[in-house]
């Protein structure tokens, strides 16, 4: 009875694997309701997964659908996957820097979760993106041009896609098990040979201890393991919001930017040199120092950003159309002094309210609403200059946000 599993998992007991399958594939098939997987998600979320649950969870997740093949492309194919953080738009910069070096990535990349951005919700502010390829598309062109950044193909984990749906707006979005076993799923399913998983933590974050992230990069490197995948993860910080837009189109014109060598320096721009360099360590073998050497060179010599333009050609996107709400509002400093810290979690609570984000599954996106920073942590601010401008399309209650800036 699916009753008799929620209250198992209510009580705490560990669930088969044919429980685990009977209440998963029941919900794909629609036999199972929203309420019920709600019931059985938010205990989850109380009570926590064995290990072997989450192995168990993992596999039903994988086995709903098909798994690619790979073998057939040269070299080590990477892929790489964040679990979300404010102003996250690093895959958007990684992605074209690791594939103009001649290393191959496809990568599958989800919608929003909860206040942090999605990949997909960002790529969509591009006119004419297509995000749905299918298996044969995705493979053809990472045989091609060696990158592909699309949504999570009809076949490959579909339960993941319907529980990550469901996952969003019912407050069991920061669940460890729930966590590793909705990214292994995907990347298994996805066939790279080596994966780098950036782990955020913070108060902008799904996790926001630094033992929440350990214990999470352990449990996927396990998971890693089982399926003889190499795993590989970086923890990272997400009190402050990385880079200084948040919001779709911004995200997009912000990684432009940084692919361009416009922005150095930054958070956002030293986390992208980090795991970039990390990746070209994994797929070639090489030191550290001399990855870095190659990941700036291709940002400098312009190789990053073509390679960017490329992937969206090829994914029939149209960069001269990008559009930002012509209203804007702007939070300026109450007092002079340093900007001590910048709510990651409160800007992120901003960006949804505007429209950037959703607050139900049937929600629809503004890709021109956001939030672009004009002020980073630790610069020095004289009263009333301005420390963010907000876009909007309807009036955003900015008083509530008071709290975004704290300065000294």
């Amino acid at each position: 009875m699916i009753t008799d599993i929620i209250n198992k998992k209510r009580l705490g007991e560990e669930l088969s694997y044919h429980e685990l399958d009977e209440f998963f594939n029941g919900y794909l098939d629609g036999k199972v309701k929203d309420y019920q997987m709600s019931s059985l998600l938010m205990a989850i979320c109380i009570n926590g997964m064995t290990e072997e649950e989450t192995f168990s969870l993992t596999k039903i997740f994988i086995d709903s659908g098909d798994t690619l093949d790979l073998s057939f492309i040269p070299g080590t194919v990477v892929d790489k996957h964040s679990t979300g953080g404010i102003g996250d738009k690093t895959t958007l910069i990684i992605a074209p820097i690791v594939a103009s070096l001649g290393i191959p990535i496809l990568k599958m990349s989800g919608r929003g979760l909860g206040y942090t951005g999605g990949t997909i919700d960002k790529l969509e502010s591009i006119s004419g993106y297509r995000v749905d390829l299918s298996d044969d598309e995705v493979m053809k062109q990472v045989q091609d041009i060696g990158i592909v950044i699309t949504g999570q193909t009809a076949s490959l984990a579909p339960m993941d896609k319907e529980i990550y749906a469901l996952r969003d707006v019912t407050a069991t979005v920061s669940s460890i098990p729930l966590i590793a076993t909705s990214i292994m799923s995907k990347k298994i399913a996805g066939g790279a040979d080596k994966i780098l998983i950036d782990i955020k933590v913070g108060n902008g974050a799904l996790l926001r201890t630094k033992e929440e992230a350990q214990e999470l990069s352990c449990l996927m490197k396990k998971i890693g393991q089982v399926y003889q995948k190499d795993v590989h993860t970086i923890i990272s910080d997400m009190n402050t919001p990385l880079g200084f837009c948040i919001g779709n189109s911004l995200e997009v014109m912000e990684a432009i930017r940084v692919l361009k060598g416009e922005e150095f320096g930054n958070n956002l721009t030293k986390l992208c040199i980090d795991l970039s360099t990390e990746l070209v360590c994994m797929a070639k073998g090489i030191l550290p120092q001399d990855a870095q050497d190659m990941v700036l060179n291709a940002i400098n010599s312009g190789a990053a950003y073509q390679k960017f333009l490329q992937l969206v050609k090829a994914q029939q996107g149209n960069l001269d159309n990008l559009v930002v709400s012509k209203k804007y509002k702007e939070i300026k400093a109450s007092k002079s002094g340093v900007i001590e810290s910048i709510s990651a979690i409160r800007l992120g609570e901003l960006s949804v309210s505007l429209g950037a984000g959703r607050v139900s599954k049937e929600d629809s996106i503004d890709y021109g609403v956001g939030i672009e920073l004009k002020k980073q942590l630790g610069d020095s601010v004289k009263h009333g200059e301005v420390l963010a401008r907000v876009y909007y399309k309807k009036v955003p209650r900015l008083q509530e946000y008071e709290d975004i800036f704290t300065i000294r």
